[in-house]
């Protein structure tokens, strides 16, 4: 990760993940909490899949953004449109706007973690650096010292 920007999405995915494991914790003891998982079965499938692809996404990997992206928008997505649809035809009550505002988020990190790995021009994990380049990819240099390393041997 290369910029502030890639480093706070990052963060906000994993808070989020970790809102996502007390929801579906709370849900699994029964206890009490504003959030409930929409389908705890798949609630559970996409913990872990959004572990595996947190992974890919600190590496930088648009594959991996792009099904973090595909999984939250198809579980997320659905809840949210449905919100929308409940204000616009007023059947919402005050606790719906919760929910409706999770599934907000939930949309929008991914949405802005794929934009984020295909937008950035350094996604590559081995970025050029012009300070060592010339070292590393100077052919010249390389036979210089073969020739040096030639004439400098050394019989005992």
């Amino acid at each position: 990760m290369t910029g502030v920007f890639s480093y706070l999405i990052t963060m906000f995915a994993g808070m989020f993940w970790l809102l996502r494991i007390v929801v579906a914790f709370t849900y699994s003891l029964a206890i009490d909490f504003p959030i409930v998982p929409l389908n705890f079965a798949t609630e559970i499938i996409l913990l872990f899949l959004t572990l595996v692809c947190m992974i890919f996404i600190i590496k930088r990997n648009i594959i991996g953004a792009l099904v973090y992206f595909v999984a939250y928008g198809l579980y997320f997505g659905t809840d949210f449109y449905n919100g929308i649809m409940n204000i616009i035809n007023g059947q919402t009550v005050i606790s719906d706007y919760l929910s409706l505002f999770v599934s907000f988020i939930g949309v929008i990190i991914p949405l802005l973690t794929v934009l984020d790995i295909f937008l950035n021009k350094d996604r590559t994990g081995a970025a050029r650096d012009k300070k060592t380049d010339w070292f590393y990819k100077n052919k010249e240099y390389d036979r210089k010292f073969d020739d040096r390393a030639d004439r400098n041997q050394y019989k005992f």
